[in-house]
């Protein structure tokens, strides 16, 4: 499992708003070409799923709590679970786990990727304050 931890200058309201928006995952996460489903997240509720570079699979939200965001999103080959630890302060922690056959041949890919996870929501969530 890979982890990292950053401080996001957000709100835990705005960052699991964020987290919880699945159909805008794509704007962050380089990975997903576009994810399909209900504007807002259940438990257990799959969305459709399309990623790089042309798979497609689905996005479950597993965990919807106030201080943590997790979900599974596989496609043929590549199974992953993500999850996002939120601090009263803004400080997040996201970690990953892996599994398949093609996780196995993109693992070296994926080194260090919890952390530009991080950057890419932080990111995220300056454009839309900026745009608000």
């Amino acid at each position: 499992m890979e982890y990292a931890s950053s401080t996001i200058p957000a709100s835990r309201t705005a960052i699991r708003h964020a987290l919880l928006d699945a159909r805008a995952l794509p704007e962050w996460n380089e990975a997903f070409v576009s994810v399909d489903g209900p504007a807002t997240p259940t438990v257990g509720t799959p969305y459709a799923l399309r990623v790089r570079p042309r798979f497609t699979g689905r996005l479950t939200y597993t965990v919807i709590e106030p201080d943590r965001v997790e979900f599974v999103w596989e496609v043929p080959g590549f199974h992953e679970t993500a999850s996002w630890m939120i601090g009263p302060d803004g400080e997040v922690t996201h970690g990953f786990s892996q599994s398949g056959p093609l996780a196995a041949v993109l693992r070296p890919a994926y080194r260090g990727i919890a952390a530009v996870r991080l950057g890419r929501l932080t990111n995220r969530l300056s454009q839309l304050a900026r745009a608000a």
